[in-house]
């Protein structure tokens, strides 16, 4: 067995391992150990597993896998990346990397990354929900009480209806508050649960709440944390310049035999 050095974080809740794999000391292809790594019986245990890599074009290339080493663009990863990439001295206070879903800018100052996601083209309507890719597959469903709501029960229903069994999807619950808020509960694919955040969701939830009168930026409430999503909506309900803002944080520090 060899010792692996990984880097624990956090984006509002959302937690991540770390690994700087410009040495090619992790083989992406390797599930197994990508799984038993985020297991949190038997791993260090976490939402996802990042692995920062060297890119000829960009400042860095991010690679994401969920919990159980399926990949998707991940939002608050995406935030704990470029602060990572910042602690390894890969950038300063701006960067252009990539991802499964393409090529991202960011600005970091102090904890807060402000992430460029990329252009939607449509918001989906599906009876009274939505549906929105952002990266990855997002369902939205407006709530009310939404602290008491049955977010696992109810989101690992939609997620394995027959409509979305096979590739999957996201699924989030929102409670429309004033001054221009929501608070966002997720179900997330790949982790099989509800997580305390998720970037693409709020993103995705954002855009989906500016076709009921919502504005640019909308604030976000998260059982993690509070976020912000900025966008230039289009006359035909497409978005631009979409951007996600919020603290990613280091937790600590460690190595684990593998």
């Amino acid at each position: 067995m060899t010792q692996l050095n990984f880097t624990k974080y956090q984006g509002t809740g959302n937690d991540f391992i770390m690994i700087d794999n410009r040495m090619a000391v992790v083989d992406p292809n390797n599930h197994t150990l990508i799984i038993k790594l985020c297991d949190r019986k038997f791993g260090i245990g976490a939402d996802g597993l990042i692995l920062i890599q060297n890119h000829p074009e960009y400042d860095f290339e991010m690679i994401y896998f969920n919990a159980d080493a399926s990949q998707s663009m991940c939002g608050n990863g995406s935030r704990c990346a470029v602060h990572f990439a910042r602690q390894l001295k890969l950038i300063g206070n701006s960067c252009r990397f990539l991802a499964i879903d393409g090529p991202h800018e960011a600005t970091i100052k102090g904890d807060i990354v402000k992430l460029k996601m990329g252009d939607v083209g449509k918001v989906d309507k599906i009876k009274e929900d939505y549906f929105v890719n952002t990266g990855s597959p997002h369902y939205v469903r407006l709530v009310d009480d939404i602290h008491s709501f049955p977010v696992f029960e109810e989101g690992k229903f939609i997620r394995n209806s027959e409509r979305y069994k096979k590739e999957g999807t996201n699924v989030n619950f929102v409670e429309l508050r004033q001054d221009n808020e929501i608070f966002v509960r997720t179900y997330e694919r790949g982790v099989e649960n509800e997580t305390l955040s998720c970037g693409t969701g709020v993103t995705a939830c954002s855009l989906a709440v500016s076709l009921t009168g919502y504005r640019s930026p909308v604030k976000v409430s998260t059982l993690g944390g509070d976020l912000e999503v900025s966008f230039e909506k289009q006359p035909d309900n497409a978005f631009k310049q979409v951007y996600l803002s919020g603290p990613a944080q280091e937790v600590f520090q460690g190595t684990v035999l593998v």
